[in-house]
């Protein structure tokens, strides 16, 4: 066939530009389903995303060249190449009964409980297509306004790559077949949960038939000796035999040819290896043995030996299809647990800009209930930051080359409060009574956060897992992510009337509580301010619960499982106020043996006080609805809790040193602060406050009990935990003076105790690159360990930055606005509520009010709610009343 002559000046243009192309390993990083910037995918519009052959980075056309004059030292007018990639899913036609004169459509309802299989649910597979188009473009930054400007586009396919130069068709190939970032993450998080492969104990046995059978290097040449399949091929290693794979468990998959003839042959040849995932690297090389006392993936040492023999030689061979664990990760992320379950069909579906659902990635509610409350319009202030107000967030994308913006935190949050926030890629609501409605399963409409979740996440034990983690503390920790890259961001983040430095993202809940202590020997006052909270984490008093009916407390709540009852009384659920809840954090407690300097340090009962400092514009309370049974088991406490939708804190406002009373003398309680002989905090072990933290006890108990044992010891704590969880400070804010963050004794000086702690705890860093990121963050031996694992791929360079900015007296510090502060009476906005035994498993579900409206936002379900569960609620989310309709312009 004859090119035209457009074809023909087309392809010269891709020609000259075809040698900055490269071909990606199964090693490199290639966003090839989802653009850096946007939830813009290969569905949601007719241009797709387009991956530059370079860079492996994909995005949509109008950020194809964002803050290339910053990154690169090319001109606006330099060419670079493209693969376009666009997708859209179709549905199948029906089959259609040929018996019948009516030509009607056959059933679809299922008579068996099975996936794919004759008379089960049908699959994804069974119902949809997806009809994939490529194409090769070549363009530039012509405008340089950042955006593609296309030179010329070719269509790519089977029958037009072999038009292509060789080095262009291979990096395209490369990039439509590999795995992807989006996939690569998702293993990441499946694969800490596994247990590492087992080099087969076959591999030494193995028998080898010399039966002359060689292995063609065509790809197109490999078919299913069996059933003729050309896809999910596999190679006996003892054979040379060529198989299909395993079919799925919903009816997906293979031909299962490759286990047949394994069965067949009398079960001498257990090992296979995938066909298409074999490259140089043969740790990406799928293995696997059928051997029935295996039957699992495995590692085969000598591959490249076996392959040999059958004449692979593997120099040179690329990976063309997927592994079984990302197959396995794709069909998990597709499998719609709520149209099983049918929860929630009642419902009134909603869409629109606030109402945008979220998958779930597997155990990530927690994350996703979180971020709804934080960034689809609750907080207008961190709408107007990250999302869809007045161009907001152009700076956190236009500031950051393609190549970083998957790792940038900033980034990644405009991308995803922009989604949330702007309804862009809502798709039409779903019809309740419509059980084929596409748009609900339609990728087209599908929002995955999983680059948010690895930014926010990589450097947490926990929350870089797929298992289900403690919503509290995951907005405690990305309110502490977002805060230091914000410092950090210069000019990618001012403030709105460019006067300097935005205000932080966590000043909008963050308050103080003022500590109130009266010495009994001589009834002096010492009033001192906590540290700065983000989170109000309450007790509930069972002693004030009623139970319904009852017109007296219900003091004795824990009756016998044998007690005469009926099952209607056994079956009530005791109720506590919310504002019995606030009177038992403020109530004065009676501390026994309290040590006051201005008494030579002798020992005084105290009697304590707590108020608060400040009124956030935003004030998240969390209630501890978890405690340890007999048996050492967390259980949830079964309890009402009735909370007003609108309720004044004002009466627990702090007021600070009153007439009349006499206050404990300032320069004594300033050497009883500065003082030398006190010892240094021990560092708080991580992975002992983590196993805390799962038996639901509250984070600050949880500090408060292994400062008190050495730091370490579980056992050790939790015995302490048993002695103290009723003081009244157990699960108060530890003094800045005691907690582990304050561990250094100045600015200046490092806390070698938490240097050596952390040394030998971490394992892989020098003293001395502890000591630098331990003084970087304040002697905060986590925030350290966070530093030191996020700058490891050039620690010295980082440290030597450091050391740079502290000469130059330009290291980023927490602003000293003063806190906000106003009436303290507020309006209920949000909810999280939890569903299961603790609150590292189960359910998260989030409920936020919209125009007067509450809205239950349940993963991608998102709807009007009948009954949102406010008694019920894990976490409650006010915000100060005076500030409706007046949202902070600072940010």
């Amino acid at each position: 066939m004859t090119m035209a002559a457009n074809d023909t000046i087309a392809m010269d243009q891709i020609t000259a530009a075809a040698a900055k192309c490269r071909i990606a390993t199964p090693h490199d990083i290639v966003t090839n389903s989802e653009c850096v910037y946007t939830f813009h995918s290969p569905y949601t519009t007719d241009k797709g995303i387009v991956v530059n052959l370079t860079t492996f980075v994909g995005t949509v056309d109008e950020l194809a060249f964002t803050a290339a004059s910053s990154s690169t030292s090319t001109n606006d007018d330099e060419a670079a190449v493209f693969v376009r990639i666009c997708k859209k899913r179709v549905r199948k036609e029906k089959a259609i009964d040929g018996n019948n004169d009516d030509m009607m459509e056959t059933t679809t309802t299922a008579i068996k409980l099975g996936m794919g299989i004759e008379g089960g649910f049908q699959s994804e597979q069974d119902k949809y297509e997806t009809i994939s188009t490529y194409s090769i473009v070549v363009g530039n930054n012509a405008n340089g306004d950042g955006k593609l400007h296309v030179l010329t586009e070719l269509p790519y396919d089977d029958t037009t790559k072999n038009s292509f130069p060789m080095l262009v068709s291979q990096s395209a190939d490369a990039i439509i077949c590999h795995a992807g970032l989006a996939v690569r993450q998702d293993l990441t998080a499946w694969e800490l949960e596994e247990e590492p492969k087992p080099i087969s104990k076959y591999l030494e046995t193995l028998p080898f038939v010399d039966n002359g059978v060689k292995i063609s290097h065509n790809p197109s040449d490999w078919m299913c000796e069996m059933s003729g399949d050309k896809e999910n091929l596999w190679l006996n290693l003892s054979d040379g035999f060529i198989g299909g794979g395993r079919k799925n468990w919903d009816g997906s998959g293979g031909s299962n040819g490759a286990l047949n003839h394994f069965m067949e042959t009398g079960e001498k040849y257990p090992l296979v290896v995938k066909l298409g995932t074999i490259t140089e690297d043969l740790s990406t090389a799928d293995c696997y043995s059928y051997a029935k006392d295996e039957d699992c993936p495995v590692q085969i040492p000598n591959l490249k030996e076996l392959l040999e023999k059958r004449g692979i030689i593997i120099t040179g061979m690329q990976k063309t299809v997927k592994s079984t664990a990302e197959l396995e990760v794709e069909l998990n992320a597709t499998y719609a647990f709520d149209a099983i379950t049918e929860k929630g069909a009642h419902l009134v579906p909603v869409a629109g800009p606030g109402l945008q659902g979220l998958q779930n990635l597997g155990n990530s509610c927690y994350m996703n209930s979180v971020v709804q409350m934080l960034f689809s319009g609750t907080v207008p202030e961190l709408s107007a930051r990250y999302g869809m107000s007045a161009g907001a967030g152009t700076n956190t994308l236009q500031k950051i080359a393609p190549t970083k913006a998957s790792d940038d935190l900033l980034c990644q949050t405009t991308k995803l409060a922009y989604a949330l926030s702007s309804g862009a890629f809502c798709g039409p609501i779903p019809n309740a009574d419509d059980d084929a409605d596409d748009s609900t399963t339609d990728p087209k409409y599908r929002l995955a956060p999983r680059m948010f979740k690895h930014v926010v996440g990589k450097d947490h034990a926990d929350f870089k897992t797929g298992q289900q983690q403690d919503a509290a503390q995951y907005f405690q920790y990305l309110l502490e992510k977002l805060d230091r890259a914000e410092l950090g961001a210069g000019d990618r983040l001012k403030s709105k009337d460019g006067a300097g430095s935005a205000l932080i993202s966590s000043h909008l809940f963050s308050f103080k509580a003022e500590s109130r202590l009266m010495c009994e020997a001589d009834n002096k006052i010492k009033y001192k301010d906590g540290p700065i909270d983000t989170i109000l984490s309450l007790r509930i008093p069972m002693s004030e619960s009623t139970l319904p009916g009852d017109e007296m407390p219900d003091v004795k709540r824990q009756k016998s499982e044998d007690a005469c009852d009926d099952d209607k009384e056994k079956n009530k659920v005791p109720t506590v106020s919310f504002d019995a809840c606030m009177d038992k954090w403020a109530a004065p407690s009676i501390i026994d043996d309290y040590r006051w300097p201005h008494l030579q340090n002798s020992i005084s009962k105290a009697t304590s006080q707590t108020r608060f400092v400040n009124f956030p514009r935003y004030l998240l309370v969390q209630m501890q609805r978890y405690e340890l049974g007999d048996d050492w088991q967390p259980r949830k406490i079964e309890v009402d809790i009735d909370v007003p939708e609108e309720f004044s804190f004002q009466k627990f406002r702090g007021l600070g040193p009153q007439d009349g009373e006499t206050l404990v003398p300032d320069d004594v309680e300033g050497c009883e602060e500065t003082s030398t002989n006190i010892p240094p905090a021990p560092a708080i072990d991580e992975g002992a406050l983590g196993v805390l933290l799962d038996m639901g006890f509250n984070m600050n108990g949880c500090k408060r009990a292994l400062l008190a044992v050495g730091g370490s010891s579980v056992d050790a704590a939790m015995n302490w935990v048993f002695e103290h969880n009723e003081d009244p400070d157990f699960n108060d804010p530890l003094p800045e003076t005691t907690a582990a963050s304050a561990a250094a004794t100045s600015n200046s000086d490092v806390d070698e105790t938490v240097v050596m702690s952390l040394v030998d705890n971490l394992g892989c860093f020098t003293a001395d690159q502890v000591r630098a990121a331990v003084k970087h963050c304040s002697g905060a031996p986590d925030r350290a360990a966070d530093w030191l694992f996020s700058h490891m791929d050039d620690l010295d360079g980082a440290i030597a930055a450091l050391d740079n900015s502290a000469a130059s007296n330009s290291t980023p510090k927490p602003p000293t606005a003063q806190l906000e502060d106003g009436d303290g009476k507020y309006d209920l906005v949000g909810l999280i509520s939890h569903i299961g035994k603790n609150t590292s498993s189960g359910h998260y579900v989030a409920h936020l009010k919209k125009d007067g409206k509450w809205v239950i936002y349940n993963d991608e379900k998102v709807a009007l709610s009948e009954n949102p569960p406010i008694r019920h609620a894990y976490m409650y989310l006010f915000r100060r009343s005076d500030t409706v309709g007046s949202p902070n312009s600072e940010y």
